[in-house]
């Protein structure tokens, strides 16, 4: 696991940040190290029985505590804006099956092939959590190449899996879409709840992505635009320019995603000017402070009392001010 991360270029406690976005081609290059690590290359077999969306925080809450199975996957296409950027699932019908499919973004890639079987296991979560232990899909779809074994993947899947399809796709009998929940106990999660865990959506855009990749390489403790345009898919020429294209340059993306975590982790007030200057990679308290005070107009110190002053104001009554404030 660390060989594959250090690989990937993310630390595995970021997965636990709900508000970091790992880049897909870090997921690729995860997998992929991993399948090497441990000497498999169908590592994507044996990540499928294990596969299971609700473990996906409020996103996968909020689709398998849908009623039906067809009210959980139209919770899941609605919600993916959420999950992961430039994804897609679809569902088409027939008279007589449904096909639930999902495109990465990334689909064809090297070491691609271990992260469609996790997909596709992904997706068959959708279907256990509403039908019995004994159910197996009609087929399953993957946009691979035919593997020398194809006895193997239909070991795992219990049913026939066809390759080199558009997209990786479970297909179902259509009346299933009806079968309701098999939970005996659930909470009630919006979508809105899962907007508010996850503000503004997965990114979009190049700034957001950027902002997001260097989140994670903070977080991680290191920064550099060349393994930020490794997890991008680019090179670090094509991400300056494309950068100047829309007004912006990595430095200074660096410097307000720093200077967005300063600001959170001074709130937090249980962390030392210190420490978050050691955190956010600055050389020296005294550095820290100069650039904070640059980019807010205020020293650290200065913001903490300010803020905890707002958030008292907010309690009740005043605090008793003295002249030293």
């Amino acid at each position: 696991m660390l060989r594959a991360n250090r690989a990937a270029g993310f630390d595995v406690e970021l997965i636990e940040d709900r508000n970091v976005y790992i880049p897909q081609q870090s997921v690729v290059g995860f997998v992929e190290a991993m399948a090497r690590a441990v000497g498999d290359t169908n590592l994507g077999l044996l990540l499928v029985p294990n596969m299971d969306v609700s473990a996906y925080g409020s996103f996968g809450r909020f689709i398998t505590e849908a009623d039906t199975l067809g009210d959980a996957i139209k919770r899941g296409i609605v919600a993916l804006q959420y999950h992961s950027s430039f994804d897609n699932l679809t569902v088409t019908t027939t008279k007589e099956e449904l096909r639930f499919g999902y495109k990465f973004a990334l689909a064809g890639s090297r070491g691609y092939e271990s992260v469609a079987c996790a997909a596709a296991g992904e997706l068959l979560s959708f279907f256990k959590a509403y039908l019995p232990d004994h159910w197996h899909p009609l087929r399953v779809e993957l946009d691979i190449p035919t593997p020398a074994h194809t006895s193997l993947f239909e070991d795992v899947f219990k049913c026939p899996v066809i390759f080199n399809a558009p997209a990786v796709a479970v297909v179902v009998e259509r009346h299933r879409l009806m079968a309701a929940s098999r939970r005996t106990s659930r909470s009630i999660v919006t979508l809105e709840d899962v907007a508010r865990d996850r503000p503004g959506g997965a990114p979009r855009n190049l700034l957001e992505i950027a902002t997001a990749q260097i989140r994670a390489q903070l977080l991680a403790g290191d920064v550099s635009i060349e393994e930020a345009a490794r997890t991008m898919n680019t090179s670090v020429r094509t991400l300056q320019r494309e950068l100047r294209v829309v007004g912006a340059d990595f430095r200074s993306l660096t410097s307000a995603v720093r200077m967005q975590r300063a600001t959170e982790m001074l709130r937090d007030g249980t962390v030392s000017i210190t420490n978050i200057s050691e955190d956010l990679g600055y050389s020296s308290p005294a550095g820290f402070t100069r650039a904070f005070r640059k980019a807010t107009g205020f020293g650290p110190r200065e913001f903490r009392v300010k803020e905890n002053l707002s958030a008292a104001d907010t309690d009740g009554d005043p605090p008793e001010r003295t002249g030293e404030l």
